[in-house]
């Protein structure tokens, strides 16, 4: 089985996984300081 030869430049994947990430962490920081609340 041959693999394809698909060209990314590593600037297209880098914006790529911040335009994921950043929205992902927040979301996740957002839900951890929620979850400080409920517990104090």
């Amino acid at each position: 089985m041959e693999q394809a030869e698909t060209k990314t430049s590593p600037l297209l994947l880098i914006l790529a996984w911040g335009f994921v990430g950043i929205p992902l962490l927040a979301g996740v920081s957002q839900t951890l300081i929620n979850a400080m609340k409920l517990f104090n």
